[in-house]
């Protein structure tokens, strides 16, 4: 059982929305549906979707018991770059989850996967994670890797911890970086504000990203970003942090975003690794998504 205590500066909210931004991976409608079974009580009361909290009051959440499910195998067309008896690289569409998780039961990656992989996935990763190695959002496209078997799984996870895997980003940001390239240092946790996001915090996580500018345009700036680690949203929250948030990013994003892009420039072009049976040097690009690159040359170059 979760238990809150109103603080003075949630006074006055709704209900779901002081629930929403106090409980990590909790949305309103979930909220809602928690109050409609009785599972949510003010003060030792059953209480009405809009109710509003005051200032002292005792939040308590029953969880119900989840239950458990498996991903099952789904027929989705995939954009295979790279592929051997131990390793598929998969081009991600923006708005593709990765893995199955409450309210994106199917349609992920991981079922796209099952498949047609079959049963040639590591299982290093549970059920609902077979082969994922690492992730990118749901708005971000590009290059994945997905390991084939626990050998591969095992052998690009020690990569990634020893940063002999290499992820290249290219982004769209918002105005003008002066410096043709530079290092962001920031760690990154989960925000204290909205438990949704991340942001950069004195204890979070060691985060470091690498940049260099590409193109610079009447208003915005191309860059590839070369992660050093990988934290949640790392690249979203860093070029936000240095005022220069990704172009269609709504969550990240400020209001002097006027791109009206229906999705966030940000794609994982560029990934490099040491095969795991061979010991070869691979090396995998794929091109922008076609909305990213049409929106690019919509742009005027900065003179």
């Amino acid at each position: 059982m979760n238990k809150l205590i109103v603080e003075s500066a949630f006074a006055g909210k709704r209900i779901d929305a002081f629930i929403a931004e106090n409980v990590e991976n909790m949305s309103r409608n979930a909220c809602v549906n928690l109050i409609e079974e009785g599972n949510i009580t003010v003060n030792g009361k059953n209480i009405k979707k809009n109710y509003k909290v005051s200032e002292g009051d005792v939040v308590e959440i029953t969880m119900p018991e989840l239950k458990p499910y498996e991903a099952i195998p789904q027929k989705m067309d995939l954009d295979i770059r790279y592929e051997d008896k131990d390793v598929l690289v998969i081009n991600k569409p923006k708005g593709m989850v990765v893995h199955p998780a409450p309210g994106n039961e199917d349609g992920t990656l991981v079922n796209a996967l099952l498949d047609y992989c079959k049963e040639d996935l590591s299982g290093i990763g549970g059920v609902q994670r077979p082969g994922i190695v690492h992730r990118i959002d749901k708005e971000t496209s590009g290059l994945l890797i997905v390991a084939k078997n626990d050998m591969a799984h095992r052998h690009l996870s020690d990569q990634l911890k020893t940063r002999t895997l290499s992820r290249k980003y290219y982004a769209l940001v918002l105005g003008n970086i002066k410096e043709d390239s530079g290092t962001i240092d920031a760690p990154i946790g989960r925000s204290l504000k909205d438990r949704k996001k991340m942001a950069i915090i004195a204890n979070g996580r060691d985060a470091v990203t690498h940049f260099r500018v590409l193109a610079r345009f009447v208003g915005y700036t191309l860059v590839e970003c070369k992660l050093q680690t990988g934290r949640t949203h790392q690249i979203r929250v860093h070029m936000a942090h240095i005022h220069h948030p990704i172009a269609g990013d709504n969550v990240y994003g400020n209001k002097t975003d006027k791109s009206g892009i229906d999705g966030q420039c940000l794609h994982a072009k560029e990934l490099e690794f040491i095969h795991p049976a061979t010991e070869e040097n691979i090396h995998v690009e794929c091109p922008l998504p076609e909305y990213f690159e049409t929106f690019l040359k919509k742009l005027k170059p900065l003179e």
